[in-house]
Order: structure tokens, then sequence, then C-alpha cells
């Protein structure tokens, strides 16, 4: 059960979307999109150009092609000063490199208790429009949200089916708009949650073009009865308790070619068998298994090294009792491979 103060959560969990920042104008624009190459149809996939390097959403000031199509997405740059509101890896609601480039967009994909069932979208007009009865092959990368140097930073849940939806019209959200409803409906979707914090996850997926869509559309969907979730923490370990699911989104393909974008089926297994880390959150101890030998740090939530050392044997201890309560970030190059894991420390 949630705690009483439920209808402070809203207020509290969009202290990003709302109330971080600031509302650049009152039309939600976009600008020239940029060259497709590998016959992606997406402008700007990597939402690396822009006009300037600034604390920005998804306005006049963000990626160039992309704008808000629900509440006020952000975009996340590499070269704003390390730690700021936007900046990466570390900003205010995770900590996280961008999975190609400089640059992602990060969005609310959930929210338990708003009676708007709070979301953010994204969109673009492709650079050409699909043809009807052709088949197109779709991908992007996206990664769950964690941690962060906000007062509050840490975003407890994890939610499935973030996707892409294709439409024929534009349709920017200005501040001040109402939230549109959820469709209920997406072209492709991720169907299990998307948990991963450290990964970027490959969502892909094909369809057949029923209409000439012109637009695509990257967020959450469906109502919360048909959203499932998972929660990072149990809600009675943590206060504030905020219910909301915030994602990542980089590398955004879509083309009429099957070998344009990037297939789940062609992604080989993993060689090397991920680790586990137990319990998370953690009280005294961290066990960390399958990582013998792994050279590891750990940054707390403002990116600050707390400790250093070598993981020795196959069910090794990281000794936590005596530190600060909050959440960290282990990170680990183990056989050449840089991974990052998040964890949280509870009274």
């Amino acid at each position: 059960m949630l705690s009483a103060n439920t209808n402070n959560n809203t207020g509290m969990c969009l202290n990003g979307a709302r109330f971080l920042r600031q509302a650049v104008g009152a039309l939600i624009g976009f600008g020239t999109p940029a060259i497709a190459t590998a016959q992606n149809l997406v402008p700007n996939p990597g939402f690396e150009e822009s006009d300037s390097c600034a604390q920005s959403g998804f306005d006049i000031a963000g990626p160039l092609g992309w704008h808000s199509a629900n509440g006020s997405p952000d975009y996340l740059q590499s070269c704003l000063p390390y730690g700021s509101t936007f900046g990466l890896p570390l900003n205010f609601l995770t900590f996280q490199e961008p999975f190609e480039g400089a640059s992602c967009a990060g969005m609310f994909t959930y929210h338990q208790n708003d009676v708007d069932e709070y979301r953010e979208w994204i969109m673009a007009p492709l650079l050409e429009p699909l043809v009807s009865g052709q088949t197109y092959y779709c991908s992007f990368r996206a990664n769950a949200a964690f941690g962060g140097n906000a007062e509050y930073p840490q975003i407890w849940l994890a939610n499935d089916k973030v996707g892409m939806l294709f439409t024929m019209q534009d349709r920017p959200w200005n501040w001040g708009d109402p939230y549109p409803p959820p469709p209920n409906h997406a072209h492709i979707a991720y169907p299990q949650i998307l948990a991963d914090t450290v990964g970027w996850t490959l969502v892909s997926g094909s369809f057949v073009a029923d209409s000439a869509y012109q637009y695509v559309m990257l967020g959450q969907f469906f109502s919360n009865a048909l959203t499932d979730t998972l929660h990072f923490a149990d809600p009675n370990s943590v206060f504030p308790w905020y219910p909301c699911g915030y994602t990542l989104i980089d590398a955004v393909c879509v083309s009429p070619d099957p070998d344009g974008c990037e297939r789940s089926q062609g992604i080989g297994s993993q060689s090397v068998k991920s680790p586990v880390l137990f319990p998370n959150p953690a009280r005294d101890q961290l066990m960390v298994d399958y990582r013998d030998g792994a050279e590891a740090q750990v940054l707390d939530g403002s990116g600050r090294l707390v400790w250093q050392g070598r993981i020795t044997g196959s069910n090794w201890a990281l000794h936590v009792g005596s530190w600060m309560r909050g959440a960290y970030a282990l990170r680990m190059r183990y056989y050449g491979r840089l991974e990052m894991y998040k964890f949280v420390l509870v009274e």
C-alpha cells in the first residue's frame, strides 16, 4: 500500500517534468530535419543535432526535428556541465551514458497515481511518408532510469509497453494543454517490463503500414490498467515513495530495408553471464555474483567515488553497513567490458 500522502506523489514525481523545467515559448516547434543515412526515415535519430547546448526539453531549444507530443520530455546532453539537471551521464533523475553519441531523450513513461495517467511522448516528421502495404522495420534503444542528483532523485518503478506509434497528423503539445488520453495502441511495443538500469535494451519489430503515415511518436501509449510495472524497492522501505517510471531513448530507426535497423534476432547471446546483485535494496552487505576478478568502483548519487577495488570470488560481499543510505552505482570492468549497476541502501 502507498502512504496516505498520495496526493503529494503526483506533484513530487512530476517535479522533473513540471517544476524543474522552464516553459520555453508558447508553441513547441521543431527545426529542419537532418539527412537520413542507411535508409533511416527518422530525422536526427540520436538527438545529436541542436541549435545550442542548453538546459532544454523538447521545445524550441531541443533536438532538431523533434518536439513534444505530450508533457515535457527532457533533452539530455553530455555537453552540459557534469551533474546539471539535463546533463549526461549524471542528471536529476539518472546516471547513464548515452547509447551512442553525446545525447539522448528522457521521459516519464508511467505514473501510478496521477488522475491524468501522466505520460510524456516525443514526435518527429518522417523524412518521407510510409507506403501503405509496405513492411517497415523499426528499432530504438531504451534504458530504465534510476538514481540521479535531485533532492529526491529515485524513480522507483519500471514499466512495459514502451514503443512507437505512427500517425497521419502532427500532434504538438503546448505548455498548459490538457494531457491526451492514452490511445492503448502502438505499432511497435516492448512487451516486457523494461527494467535494465545499466544496459540499453533493444526494442525492435516490424509492421505493415495500413496508411501513408507521416509522423513517428515514442513513449508509452497504454493506460495504467493495461500496464505492468516492477518496483525497484519496497514502497515501505523508502521515503518519499514515487510511483513513477522514467525511460531514456536513443538511436531511433524506421526503414523499409530489413537490414536498415537493428533487429533482435540478429543479436547473438551474451558470452559473459550477467552479474547478480542482491539484496537490492541492501542494508549491511551487497553480494555480487559472477564477477570474480573485476575491477570495480562505487559512485554515490552525485557521482563521487565512494569505494574502489577488485572483486575476489564468485560470491563476493561489499560491506556497506556504515555508508549513507541512498542510491549508488557499481561500475565494473570485466573482460574488457565496462558495466554499471545501480543499487540502493535503506535503513
